[in-house]
């Protein structure tokens, strides 16, 4: 899609967009937009889960010239999940859940070449945050061979929350952390288990990682800072395969 197909502007056809169910990757609202309609755009985008972003005029003339009334609704090239209810059609199945948290991944190729690795190594879903993820274009899903439309992804207000929500259903979590001093193959990934990875550049953020069960590194032999969070990504999802093949073999 091009910029003027992956968007919806003007008051009444976003609004009529969003309580017609449109998957959304946010809307965009002009700064200094008061009164009933300001009003009813939160409640909306609340009630739907849907990011609202508040930006100056200069933004939304970024991507349209023509009459927007102050609101641009860029919609998602898929559909997005709840975490909530892909659990427990994961079990219906009679597999072990495999998550991954992306934490901080803005960078759309990125993105896509770890949703790639992810659907091949079995992962059930991909965890973004509302805010501070890439996002899902078609540069995305090309960069994917279209994962992306053969997998959820879920996009949660907290990852914070949904760790926590993660344990209490009786999930493992486990944090990619340069400093840790367990390996990635001393982890038990057999069971249900989430892996959360961070950017390249800054990891994983202190609070998210601060909530999970266990932490690990990848060991490498080089003298490079740090692997790119696609590869990364890839080879803590091979192991966890891999241990898992393990097991039913075994």
């Amino acid at each position: 899609m091009g910029k003027e197909t992956q968007l919806i502007f003007g008051r009444h056809p976003v609004i009529e967009a969003i309580k017609d169910g449109k998957s959304f990757d946010r809307v965009l609202l002009q700064k200094g937009t008061h009164g009933e309609f300001e009003v009813s755009i939160r409640h909306l985008t609340r009630d739907f889960d849907i990011p609202l972003q508040i930006v100056p005029k200069e933004r939304l003339e970024r991507w349209t010239r023509k009459n927007h009334q102050g609101i641009i609704g860029l919609l998602s090239e898929i559909p997005y999940y709840k975490l909530e209810d892909v659990l427990p059609m994961v079990y219906e199945r009679g597999e072990t859940p495999l998550f991954l948290l992306l934490d901080g991944v803005t960078d759309v190729r990125n993105f896509g070449a770890i949703a790639r690795s992810a659907e091949i190594m079995g992962v059930h879903a991909i965890v973004v945050p509302h805010k501070g993820a890439a996002q899902i274009n078609g540069i995305a899903i090309k960069t994917s061979a279209g994962a992306l439309t053969k997998m959820p992804v879920c996009r949660e207000k907290s990852l914070v929350s949904t760790i926590e929500w993660l344990k209490m259903n009786g999930i493992k979590t486990f944090t990619s952390d340069l400093k840790a001093e367990k390996s990635l193959t001393d982890l038990d990934l057999t069971g249900p288990t989430a892996l959360i990875i961070g950017s390249e550049w800054e990891g994983v953020s202190i609070h998210v990682a601060r909530e999970a069960d266990e932490k690990f590194i990848i060991p490498q032999r080089g003298e490079g800072d740090s692997l790119n969070v696609s590869v990364a990504t890839g080879i803590a999802l091979y192991e966890a395969d891999r241990q898992r093949r393990l097991t039913v073999e075994g």
